[in-house]
């Protein structure tokens, strides 16, 4: 047999451990860095590389093929047959295509409506958005409903950004660089990435025409949110920590809460993203600043895109716990946590799965149950359209005690459901 043909054999001999293993190799993709977007731990990501525990979860096999970036799950099973990773794509969320459609239009000036949309000044714009902010913290149907006033506000804010000059014109930038960080939060997890992608690029590059320090600070904090979210831990840190770095540096000492705010949420997305990179000793630290950022906020005041505040840090802190694979600590810190102090639906809800994800790893998957029904119970649709809050859900339905499974059952159920 030649050489090529000994090779053909050794790959079509591979487990899909093995399989998974070398695709992720690859890639240049950590087992960390992998396990995490899939909602896992890494020791239960090498257990399957090396073939110690088999993988029989459907969902888990199209979240691997979907996180390593294959497009037919034969090429991780070895399956002589075709098995199109797009099979199981849901359908994007039924607010986006309005969404799609309005930031295509709105990049040649045109507009698919019979009327020209009102222009309006920076400060009314700017109130608008915010309105939207706020929308997106307090209801409990934020994407739906956020989703449903968007398309229409970006038509107005490219109007208006058009109809004025100077000053005037940076301020409608900023203005519309905001809204396009809630058109980032909006769309992850239930569009195309092209699309995200674009409500990233779009803010950054209207905060830098805008051109003053926070709104450059926060078209970073959203940046490095996108770069975490794509697995680029160690960068998304570096950019966090720069734009903190810089902000404190542009102010000195005249740091107002929103400027305060936006460091802290800064901050606190340094922390994250060292937490899943493994990184317990900056983690840590950048904790402990985001706390004394907090610290120096007015009572009451948050910083409104990342609900940065007091209880935001707690919250983080339990989120870091759960990362750096300590659930003993992350419940701890949970049960310590007043919800009725957090100004945010969103954190609430993510809060109460975090709790879920530490139960289930302590394997109290009872407890995990009903921290998972807690958070859906706050926002449904925060928890679903998050991707492994979902395979939690399969999973707590496959491994609840008995008095627990119907429950579960009923949670996998309701979140398959939104959309």
């Amino acid at each position: 047999m030649g050489v090529a043909g000994q090779d053909g054999l050794r790959i079509a001999c591979l487990t899909t451990g093995e399989r998974i293993r070398i695709t992720r190799e690859s890639r240049g993709m950590t087992r960390p860095v992998v396990a995490g977007l899939v909602g896992r731990s890494p020791d239960w990501l090498k257990k399957i590389e090396s073939g110690v525990r088999p993988l029989n979860s459907l969902p888990l096999l199209i979240e691997l093929a979907r996180t390593l970036g294959v497009a037919d799950l034969s090429e991780l099973t070895g399956d002589d047959f075709d098995a199109p990773v797009s099979v199981w794509e849901k359908d994007v969320h039924h607010v986006v295509p309005a969404i799609r459609d309005a930031m295509r239009e709105v990049s040649f000036g045109s507009t698919s409506d019979a009327t020209v949309p009102t222009v309006v000044d920076a400060d009314d714009l700017s109130a608008r958005v915010r309105r939207l902010w706020l929308l997106w913290h307090r209801s409990s149907r934020q994407r739906s409903e956020v989703g449903a006033a968007l398309p229409a506000l970006i038509r107005q804010a490219h109007a208006s950004m058009r109809a004025t000059e100077g000053d005037a014109r940076r301020r409608c930038r900023a203005a519309t660089a905001d809204l396009y960080r809630l058109v980032q939060r909006l769309l992850a997890h239930i569009c195309e990435p092209e699309l995200h992608a674009l409500a990233v690029e779009r803010g950054r590059a209207l905060s830098e025409d805008a051109d003053t320090p926070i709104s450059l600070a926060q078209a970073a904090w959203a940046s490095s949110v996108g770069l975490c979210a794509s697995g680029h831990h160690e960068a998304a840190a570096q950019l966090a920590d720069d734009a903190a770095t810089e902000l404190l540096r542009s102010c000195g000492d005249d740091l107002d809460p929103a400027a305060m705010g936006t460091v802290g949420a800064l901050q606190l997305e340094a922390a994250a993203a060292h937490a899943l990179a493994g990184h317990e000793g900056n983690a840590y630290r950048y904790l402990d600043a985001a706390a004394a950022s907090a610290a120096r906020m007015p009572s009451g005041t948050w910083h409104l895109p990342s609900a940065f505040d007091r209880t935001n840090v707690e919250i983080l802190a339990v989120i870091v716990g759960v990362s750096l694979r300590r659930p003993t600590e992350a419940v701890r810190r949970a049960n310590r946590i007043d919800l009725r102090r957090c100004p945010s639906v969103v954190r609430r809800s993510r809060l109460l799965l975090e709790c879920a994800t530490a139960h289930a790893n302590r394997r109290e998957f009872g407890d995990a149950v009903r921290s998972l029904g807690s958070a859906t119970t706050v926002s449904a649709e925060a928890v679903a359209l998050i991707p492994w809050a979902r395979t939690l859900a399969d999973e707590l339905a496959e491994r609840a005690p008995r008095p627990a499974r119907a429950e579960a059952e009923r949670l996998r159920s309701a979140l398959r459901a939104v959309g």
